[in-house]
C-alpha cells in the first residue's frame, strides 16, 4: 500500500507509539486521582501540554486538551456566542464542516452568519472581508490551511481586521500545526493530534487569556475548569511527543514535502490541473483534476494506493465537494478531482510510482468509449 492521504490522517510516528505505550499498559491511573499514580499521570499530561504550547509558540494564553479539533471548534464557536453581546459571525464558505455546520446551528440561535466567498484560487478577497467585519462582529473564524485544496489564507490580515473592531479571531490550524509556523495573534486556535503523526482522539484549543469560551461539556471541569471529562494520559502524551517531533523536524519536513510536490507534478505530466492557488499553499496537499475523469472510479481502480476525493469527513455523501464548488468548479469538474497528500514518511520512489500508475489509469479510463 502506498499511502497518499495525509490530510485525512498521518501515520503515527514510531517515537509517538513508544511514548504512549507505558501509559496504555502499566501506567493506567486516572490523572485526576490524588493517588501517587494519578499525580504521575497528571504530570505527564502537563509535560505534553508544554510540548504542544512550545510548538504553537504563542504567549499570553493556555492550551486545553479536547477529544479532537471538531470538539475544539464547536467549543470555540458555541462557547463564545453563549456570552457574546454581539451576534455576528464571519467565516468562509470553504471552511471545514465542523465550522460550517456549527455556524448553521448558531443561525438557529439568532446569530447572523456571513460566509465569505473565495476566488478561483481559493483565497479570500481582503476588501470583501473588511467590508463585512464590523462593530457588530463577535468572532471571525477562518482556517489557516484548507484541508481539501491546501491553500493558505491571509490569517494575519484577517486577525488585524477582527481586532480593529473589537472582535475575536478563531483559527482552525489543524492542517498547519506542526507543518507551518502558525502566525501569532488569533485568540482561539484549534489543533489535532492525528494530523501531526500523533494518535486519533485527541486535540485541543489554545485560548488567549480573557477570551475563554463558556464550557461545552459539563460534569467536573477536570481540564483547567474549562472542560469536563477524564483525560487520557496516553493520548495527551502521544500528542505532546508528536508536537515535539514536529518542532524538531519542521524545516526538514518542509523541504521534503516541497520536493515531493514538484516530483508529483513532473511525474503526472500534462493534462492535470491544480485546484486552488499553486503558490499560496501547503505543498503536502496536491488537489488536482483531469477533464473527463471519474475520480471515484479512479480511487476504486487504484486499490493499493490510498488517496481521496477531498475531505474524509464528507466521503460517501455522494455530493461534490463544497470547497471545489466554491472555487467555481462545475459538478463534472469537481467529480474529476482527486487529492494526493504526502509528508514525512512518503518516499520519492513510491510517490513517483503511484503518480505514474494514477496517470496511466486516468488515461486508460478516458480512452474507454463513452
Amino acid at each position: 500500500m502506498i499511502y497518499l492521504d495525509y490530510q485525512a490522517t498521518t501515520p503515527v510516528a514510531p517515537e509517538v507509539a513508544a511514548a504512549m505505550r507505558p501509559w496504555i499498559e502499566e501506567k493506567f491511573a486516572n490523572p485526576h486521582s490524588p493517588s501517587r499514580w494519578g499525580r504521575e499521570a497528571a504530570a505527564a499530561i502537563e509535560v505534553a501540554r508544554s510540548q504542544v504550547e512550545q510548538e504553537l509558540g504563542f504567549s499570553g494564553g493556555r492550551f486545553a486538551f479536547t477529544c479532537g479539533a471538531t470538539e475544539s471548534l464547536n467549543w470555540a464557536l458555541k462557547g463564545t456566542f453563549q456570552t457574546a453581546k454581539r451576534r455576528k459571525l464571519v467565516t468562509v464558505a470553504t471552511e471545514h464542516a465542523a465550522v460550517l455546520d456549527t455556524a448553521e446551528w448558531l443561525e438557529g440561535q439568532g446569530v447572523e452568519v456571513v460566509r465569505l466567498q473565495v476566488g478561483a484560487d481559493g483565497l479570500i478577497d481582503l476588501d470583501m472581508a473588511e467590508a463585512v467585519i464590523d462593530d457588530k462582529t463577535a468572532l471571525v473564524a477562518v482556517m489557516l490551511v484548507n484541508n481539501e485544496i491546501g491553500v493558505i489564507q491571509p490569517i494575519v490580515e484577517l486577525m488585524r481586521m477582527a481586532h480593529a473592531v473589537g472582535a475575536l479571531m478563531l483559527c482552525d490550524a489543524v492542517q498547519g500545526f506542526g507543518r507551518l509556523q502558525i502566525p501569532e495573534g488569533p485568540d482561539l486556535v484549534a489543533v489535532s493530534g492525528h494530523k501531526i503523526h500523533g494518535p486519533k482522539g485527541v486535540g485541543g484549543l489554545w485560548i488567549r487569556a480573557g477570551t475563554e469560551p463558556e464550557p461545552l461539556l459539563h460534569g467536573g471541569g477536570q481540564e483547567q475548569g474549562l472542560r469536563s471529562g477524564t483525560l487520557s494520559p496516553s493520548l495527551c502524551v502521544g500528542m505532546g511527543e508528536a508536537a515535539r517531533l514536529a518542532a524538531q523536524r519542521r524545516d526538514a519536513d518542509g523541504i521534503h514535502v516541497a520536493k515531493l510536490f514538484e516530483l508529483a507534478l513532473a511525474t503526472l505530466g500534462q493534462g492535470w490541473i491544480i485546484n486552488g492557488s499553486k503558490s499560496q499553499r501547503y505543498h503536502g496537499n496536491l488537489n488536482l483534476r483531469r477533464d473527463g475523469l471519474d475520480g471515484a472510479r479512479l480511487i476504486s481502480d487504484m486499490r493499493n494506493i490510498a488517496f481521496s476525493l477531498g475531505s474524509a469527513c464528507a466521503s460517501g455523501s455522494g455530493r461534490p465537494s463544497h470547497v471545489l464548488r466554491a472555487i467555481g468548479l462545475t459538478e463534472p469538474q469537481a467529480r474529476s478531482s482527486i487529492r494526493l497528500g504526502f509528508g514525512r514518511y512518503t518516499g520519492e520512489e513510491e510517490l513517483a510510482s503511484a503518480c505514474r500508475r494514477i496517470d496511466e489509469a486516468a488515461k486508460a479510463q478516458q480512452a474507454l468509449p463513452a
